[in-house]
């Protein structure tokens, strides 16, 4: 009789072929940026949502719309302004007087993937109505509640330099993504490469891998990846570092208002699940949860403003964890 960890084995090595062509999709229109078409799909896997952080112009909102379209997912993309309106995202009632009824118009978050463009433009109410849709699934209009569609994922963007006219998004809110993810400059080599593929004036088209059921299998797939127990009382211990540093021989105590929450250690060990089946590997290792552990928990420290008067990052904080916690 195979044992269920063969089996998950077996399961894994035949989705590999599947995995591996969506990421050699991606590549072929996102050049360069292979940490963040990991982290998109390893969100898509664990059923989550992404903050992406970076400059104008690298590829933020082509990486969101590549994802839709190799995974033939709908999508829609939304610019958030400060007049916009909670109805403008999830629809409103709308009156018939022929029928003298209330009718729901339904709004763009009833999608597979949404692109939450320069999320934090947006002001708290809209903010406070992406929040449910995030974190329930579903949104309230007049005094219905309606499930959204699975898959369903919000992918914001964010520019980090321009802050006039912005409304910084509450910690309650940036705590529910499950990355955040930093975007930097390409190398000169793979901005030639760029320069020659957008040079002709057209964009290429990636095509179509994946479906919503080969997601929603993919993800079932996800939970099923075996963790050790030490695996896990290792992303225990990281999470209880960042609000304990002092029992783990860390002198940053002084440089940390509040520490991780658990949906850090929640994130941190399906982000692994998920990481190791993009490696074609059905059990974790704690290689797994130091490869996504800084793009789940740069955003869930909160420093002190003796940190911030050294200048001293969220990112420095939690790689001195990483580097102490001791690696079962």
């Amino acid at each position: 009789m195979i044992s269920p960890s063969e089996d998950v084995n077996e399961q894994v090595a035949a989705q590999a072929p599947l995995l591996a062509r969506i990421k050699t999709e991606m590549a072929e229109v996102i050049v360069g940026q292979q940490t963040l078409i990991d982290r998109l799909l390893t969100a898509l896997l664990c059923n989550h949502h992404v903050l992406i952080e970076g400059l104008p112009g690298l590829a933020k909102t082509l990486a969101v719309t590549t994802l839709a379209r190799t995974t033939n997912s709908a999508f829609q993309r939304l610019q958030f302004t400060p007049d916009l309106l909670p109805s403008d995202l999830i629809g409103t009632l709308i009156y018939n007087p022929q029928t003298q009824k209330f009718t729901v118009r339904k709004g763009p978050i009833f999608t597979n993937i949404i692109l939450a463009d320069e999320i934090n433009r947006s002001p708290a109410k809209v903010q406070s109505a992406l929040l449910e849709a995030m974190q329930e699934r579903q949104v309230t209009i007049g005094s219905t509640t309606h499930a959204l569609p699975e898959p369903f994922m919000v992918l914001a963007t964010q520019n980090p330099v321009e802050q006039e006219g912005t409304y910084p998004l509450p910690e309650a809110q940036v705590d529910r993504f499950m990355f955040k993810l930093k975007v930097e400059y390409p190398s000169k080599k793979e901005e030639l490469q760029i320069l020659r593929l957008m040079a002709g004036g057209e964009e290429p088209q990636p095509a179509q891998v994946m479906t919503s059921e080969d997601i929603l299998h993919l993800r079932d797939l996800t939970n099923q990846i075996y963790i050790d127990g030490r695996v896990e009382e290792y992303i225990v211990n990281l999470v209880d570092a960042s609000r304990n540093p002092e029992d783990y021989g860390l002198d940053i105590g002084p440089l940390i208002q509040y520490g991780a929450s658990p949906r850090a250690t929640i994130f941190l060990a399906r982000a692994a699940k998920a990481n190791a089946l993009l490696d074609g590997r059905g059990y974790v290792t704690p290689h797994d949860v130091k490869t996504i552990g800084m793009d789940v928990m740069r955003h869930r420290l909160l420093l002190t403003y003796e940190a911030e008067a050294e200048e001293i990052s969220s990112e420095q904080v939690v790689q001195q964890i990483m580097d102490t916690v001791e690696v079962p």
